[in-house]
Parts: C-alpha cells; structure tokens; sequence
C-alpha cells in the first residue's frame, strides 16, 4: 500500500467546509431536493461516498454509479452495511486521514466503467470524494454527507477539478509503503 496524500491539521479544518452545495434538511427534504436536482440536470455519473448517503440513495431508487463505503457510520461499525446492486466490487485500504494510490486508481477503474461499482474501503473513504471529483467527468454528481446537517451535492466542472487539485497540491504528498 502505498500512501500518495496524507491530511495536514490545517487542512482538515478548512475540508470541514462543504465543497460542494449543502442541502439542508431532514433525510427526506434532503432527498426530495436531491431527486430533483437529478431529474433537472441528469448528470452522466452520481458518486457515493459514505455509507449513510450510498443507502440513503438506493432507498429512494438513485442507485449511484459508483458508491464508496466502509462499513462504518460516525466512527461506528455499520449493523447493516449498505446493501449495494453493484455488478463489481473493489476492496481498497486508505488509512484514515489519507488517500492511497490503490485508492485513486479503484477510483479511476470504476468511473472508466459501464458497470455498477462498490468500493469498499479499509480505512476511511471521506477523503476520496476529492480524487472522485478530480476523474469523474463534468456535470457529474460526488455526493458525501455533511454530518448532523445534510448532504453535499458536487457538481463536477472544470473549476471544481481546479478546486480539488488545489486542496491535493496543500496535502501532504507521500509515497510511503
């Protein structure tokens, strides 16, 4: 395993902030706006990253591209995993707190799919909505959950990509085994 980022202090402070647009609301109103927002805009891919919004969108027939899960849900183990129709799963580890290069190109491999991919992460998975922004194709949706607040809606463009790459140059680079 190699590590290729890892999360600086002053970065994890400035990541608390949503990359993306913040829909607000109990998991219904959440998912009401969010089944909206598909319908209007049709992105070409949708991203899941985390085990509560990857459920939450299966349940209400959004059934993601691609879905990044680790079987655990604010610090605890999930009783029921997500239960995923995915025609392919990857097992990956990424260390809390970092992405890995096994995780970039898990990530890189599925959105490259035509098929529905789970990837299930050893570790922590939050920070890989950066690298599924950074590959996905434009008006795509990385959708992550913003805790006790809502969900967070990526739409992916060019300026996004930018965005991201600027956040991956501050981490710390590493090539650690």
């Amino acid at each position: 395993m190699t590590i290729a980022y890892s999360l600086t202090p002053e970065l994890r402070q400035k990541l608390k902030k949503p990359i993306g647009t913040l829909i607000r609301g109990s998991f219904i109103e959440t998912m009401k706006c969010l089944k909206k927002m598909v319908k209007e805009e049709d992105p070409p891919i949708i991203v899941s990253v985390g085990d509560t919004v990857s459920r939450n969108l299966v349940k209400n027939d959004l059934s993601p591209h691609l879905a990044i899960v680790d079987n655990i849900c604010m610090r605890r183990d999930v009783k029921e995993p997500a239960q995923l129709t995915a025609e392919k799963t990857i097992r990956v580890k990424n260390p809390q707190a970092t992405i890995t290069s096994e995780a970039i190109e898990a990530i890189q491999d599925a959105l490259s799919s035509n098929t529905r991919v789970k990837i299930v992460v050893d570790g922590e998975e939050d920070l890989l909505a950066l690298i599924a922004v950074l590959y996905a194709p434009e008006d795509s949706f990385i959708l992550y959950g913003q805790p006790y607040e809502g969900i967070v809606v990526v739409k992916v463009s060019s300026e996004k990509k930018a965005e991201v790459a600027g956040i991956l140059k501050e981490m710390k680079a590493c090539s650690k085994s």
